[in-house]
């Protein structure tokens, strides 16, 4: 058996094993952080050939000078989330800025929807080319519970485009429907 003070010369004589080897991790965490930059410049490179793809689309529609002269039927603070291609839930329009997320404030008269977006491209869709809208759950990839979504059809050069707003009050949802299908079903009657 051995004795005490062997055991106490046995302990002093061993190392510990090196805790950390710094050379591998700063080498982890700057291949980490070029991976990152990767996937975000090709996640913008994505974002920008999107762009050129859809740069035939028309310039959006300014509010006319005589708007604030009509009595507003609806108004709605909230958030726009996004425009796709009518029935293409995914299919992300970014041209001319309507695929920034941003707040918004609505406002719906005889003449059609101004949209204000702070931080982002304004525009304004005639009522003439309104063509209704509904209640969804998601849109651009963002889903929302069942209703959540207030999404208005219009139409813009040879297409239709779904624009994705979340109201602050979703209770509000249900009379844009139906002021909409109102406001369209108006303006068919009088194109005809």
């Amino acid at each position: 058996m051995r004795t005490l003070p062997h055991l106490y010369q046995l302990a002093a004589e061993q190392k510990s094993a090196e805790v950390t080897d710094w050379s591998a991790r700063i080498s982890w965490v700057i291949g980490l952080a070029v991976f990152v930059a990767l996937v975000y410049w090709l996640m913008r490179q994505g974002w920008k050939w999107r762009g050129r793809l859809q740069s035939g689309l028309p310039e959006l529609a300014t509010t006319p000078e005589d708007f604030a002269d009509g009595t507003p039927l609806l108004t709605l603070s909230g958030r726009y989330h996004a425009s796709t291609t009518s029935e293409q839930w995914l299919d992300r329009i970014v041209a001319h800025g309507l695929g920034t997320r941003s707040r918004v404030e609505l406002t719906l008269t005889d003449q059609g929807l101004d949209v204000v977006r702070p931080g982002a491209a304004d525009f304004f869709v005639p009522a003439d080319r309104l063509r209704g809208a509904r209640l969804d759950r998601a849109l651009a990839g963002k889903v929302l519970p069942e209703g959540g979504l207030l999404v208005i059809t219009w139409a813009h050069g040879d297409g239709l485009i779904d624009s994705g707003f979340r109201s602050d009050h979703a209770a509000e949802h249900q009379a844009w429907v139906d002021a909409i299908t109102h406001l369209t079903s108006t303006t068919e009657g009088t194109a005809r």
